[in-house]
């Protein structure tokens, strides 16, 4: 495993059972395998999930739900280790992509996936047609307050106007965003594809600007609250944090284009519970499912049937030309360079 990971959750290792199910580290026999569908995810809106999501199932299925909490790192060495029992997991492409290459997921039979057929394109394989496609497509923008700094922000490249002298915060290239805002950057310099030396030039002319690098999105909803900066990249999901504090900032899809904050769901290899957890995968694909996680303001929604309100959308990613207007980063190609990068922007840039 690489080292650097995003630590926003580090710490957290919960192993709950829903449904009054076993706690996934028991080791009574009272329960068989069949009769329990272990997931493991991030285990965050635990009363949403079990109530609009988890109980449904269980109840159509006759199945006990158990839980494997944690952040993408914790939970993916858990089951490259095999130390614990999944049947299936959620995570972001980046860490899915490192799953692929570990070979610890099984392929899926999209045969028995039908709502796969009414969710974005873009959603259906973002790690290849073998793997799990994305349940939630959220994006990675800017939010910035209006009345911090006399400039209009609506593009990357603002971000570098000397308006905002030691008045922005970027994500360290070790967080999930990381690479994303280096791709910005080349495109700031210029780039329709990604060029290395460019984006460090140009990540070297923003230094300036920045007051720091935030690991974790909780240090710049702070940053941002307490008013230490005007301005920063930030994924859209988070973005409620910031407003309901500050509710004049604002958050904007940059006219480069936002980037695309893809989660997955994958089978884990040798589950004993495939289709089971296939079926699982279609429920929350349902445009039941997708509908009750975006009027909750917790996932934004792959299922293209929906038709949401303005008020009933607002701080979600929705609408077919704001996900076709997002940048999908090749997420093999960032696996394959990222410990270069972490390592040139420990030399050249980082703050």
């Amino acid at each position: 495993m690489k080292k650097f990971f995003w630590t926003s959750l580090a710490g957290l290792t919960v192993l709950t059972a829903c449904g009054g199910g076993e706690n996934l580290g028991d080791e009574s026999d009272s329960a068989n395998e069949s009769d329990e569908l272990v997931i493991s995810t991030w285990g965050f809106a635990e009363d949403f999930f079990r109530e609009e999501v988890f109980t449904p199932f269980e109840e159509e299925h006759g199945v006990t739900i158990v839980l494997d909490t944690g952040n993408n790192a914790e939970r993916l060495s858990r089951v490259e280790q095999g130390s614990s029992k999944v049947d299936l997991i959620y995570l972001s492409d980046y860490y899915a992509q490192q799953g692929i290459e570990a070979d610890i997921f099984e392929t899926i039979d999209r045969e028995n996936i039908p709502n796969l057929a009414d969710i974005y394109d873009v959603a259906k394989a973002p790690t290849g047609e073998e793997y799990g496609p994305a349940y939630t497509i959220a994006q990675f923008g800017i939010a910035y307050h209006p009345d911090r700094t006399d400039k209009d922000i609506s593009s990357w490249a603002d971000l570098w106007d000397a308006e905002l002298e030691r008045n922005i915060t970027i994500p360290g290239i070790t967080t999930t965003s990381g690479p994303m805002f280096l791709d910005a950057a080349s495109r700031v310099a210029g780039n329709e594809t990604f060029n290395e030396d460019e984006a460090f030039t140009q990540l070297a002319d923003l230094n300036p600007n920045i007051v720091t690098e935030y690991e974790g999105t909780s240090e710049f909803v702070n940053m941002f609250i307490q008013g230490e900066v005007a301005a920063g990249p930030i994924m859209e999901m988070f973005f409620a944090d910031v407003q309901e504090s500050v509710p004049e900032a604002q958050f904007i899809s940059p006219e480069e284009g936002g980037y695309a904050v893809i989660n997955t769901v994958n089978i884990v290899k040798g589950s004993e519970n495939k289709e089971l957890a296939e079926a699982f995968i279609d429920w929350i694909l349902s445009e039941e499912v997708q509908r009750a996680a975006a009027l909750a303001k917790i996932d934004s929604p792959v299922h293209t049937s929906l038709n949401l309100t303005e008020e009933e959308a607002e701080g979600i990613t929705y609408g077919d030309d704001v996900i076709e207007s997002l940048i999908v980063l090749d997420m093999s190609f960032v696996n394959e360079n990222n410990d270069h990068w972490i390592d040139r922007w420990n030399r050249e840039f980082a703050q």
